[in-house]
């Protein structure tokens, strides 16, 4: 599966909406950068039909180096996730209709 640039995003929003490429990729930019920067005040961003855009704590704890097995301290800290919405999974999982989610015994 190949990954999709923001280039290629431009490029497909401009053709679909009509607007110039330079155009698109400012907006694009700018909607990239307020999901950022709210992420950086502490901020989640939901965008009903698509998905949630939410800050999750790590814990401080003790991995491994994998090539000397030496323990290593690494640090708590805040780490950026992406839940999916329903309509989304369902998208993604077609004649499905609990999200995606595998039914429960």
């Amino acid at each position: 599966m190949a990954n999709v640039t923001k280039k290629e995003i431009v490029e497909e929003i401009s053709l679909r909406t009509g607007l110039t490429q330079a155009d698109t990729k400012a907006i694009v930019e700018c909607f990239l950068d307020s999901v950022s920067r709210s992420l950086v005040n502490g901020q989640n961003i939901e965008i009903r039909g698509f998905g949630r855009f939410k800050l999750r704590e790590k814990k401080a704890r003790t991995a491994r180096n994998p090539r000397t097995g030496e323990p290593v301290e690494v640090k708590a800290g805040v780490k950026p996730v992406f839940e999916a919405s329903k309509e989304l999974k369902n998208a993604l999982n077609p004649g499905r209709d609990d999200g995606g989610q595998a039914a429960k015994a």
